[in-house]
């Protein structure tokens, strides 16, 4: 599980794809007119994964810059050492992130917040659904997932072991389910096996983060995996998305040194 202080508080690719009313343009202006994508992050799977994901799905190139990110005392956050980010953060050069990263550069402009950057991207890259109404269920369904994890992180954070114990079970046992039953249900009609229109979108990708993922955000892997087993909609897309070739690639080439 990505430590939940990690969220917006630390603080590659290019080329547009061609628009639906586009003729097949000269690839010497193409390559002359692709933007330009820098992402700067640490050197974790974090809060970029996803954003990684849709370059990596939609065959963009972008350059990565990556933060070295330790511990003086393994496990103790107080302690953590980040020469490179505390270097570009007095040097003003993430400002526009208020001073945190992810920065995600478009041919010079910068742009902060994580789920900004995926939904940007997402829709530079055509994982926004093919109408501003499924871009607007993709929004909602990214936005159940971020109701679930701040639920979860209330769990996550008891403090009294045996109580935590019984509350984590009880998630993975009982509420979890019950969410993810409740998102199966609010889900547009569609022919599958996508949860919004006839292609991959960045909602599928998020879902797919958040349950079905190697190393994604749960630690209990397999009570996340045991959840949506009910959902039959999303359980198709959680297996769609598992069967994305340039997905499955990164997953082999991502460092294995990353912590989180």
């Amino acid at each position: 599980l990505k430590p939940f202080w990690l969220k917006q508080t630390l603080g590659p690719t290019r080329s547009h794809l061609p628009s639906s009313r586009s003729v097949v343009p000269d690839q010497h202006l193409v390559a002359a007119t692709m933007p330009s994508y820098k992402l700067t992050y640490f050197d974790i799977r974090g809060l970029v994964e996803t954003s990684r994901w849709l370059f990596k799905i939609a065959k963009v190139d972008f350059e990565e810059v990556r933060f070295s990110l330790a511990f003086g005392t393994p496990g103790d956050f107080s302690t953590i050492i980040r020469p490179e980010f505390d270097a570009a953060k007095a040097a003003g050069e993430l400002d526009a992130a208020l001073g945190k990263v992810p920065v995600l550069e478009v041919d010079g402009v910068k742009i902060g917040q994580s789920k900004a950057i995926e939904r940007y991207l997402a829709r530079e890259f055509g994982f926004m659904g093919a109408s501003p109404v499924e871009a607007a269920q993709i929004e909602m369904l990214c936005e159940h997932v971020i109701d679930f994890k701040q639920a979860y992180q209330k769990v996550r954070g008891i403090t009294d072991a045996e109580e935590k114990e019984k509350k984590m079970k009880e998630w993975f046992d009982e509420t979890l389910p019950a969410h993810v039953a409740a998102a199966e249900k609010s889900l547009p009609a569609s022919s599958g096996p996508w949860l919004v229109g006839g292609k991959v979108s960045l909602a599928d990708l998020v879902w797919y983060s958040f349950l079905a993922a190697p190393k994604g955000f749960f630690d209990n892997a397999e009570g996340a995996k045991a959840a949506f087993q009910g959902c039959p909609r999303i359980k198709a897309a959680m297996a769609a998305v598992d069967g994305i070739p340039e997905l499955q690639e990164w997953f082999k080439a991502r460092p294995d040194h990353w912590m989180f």
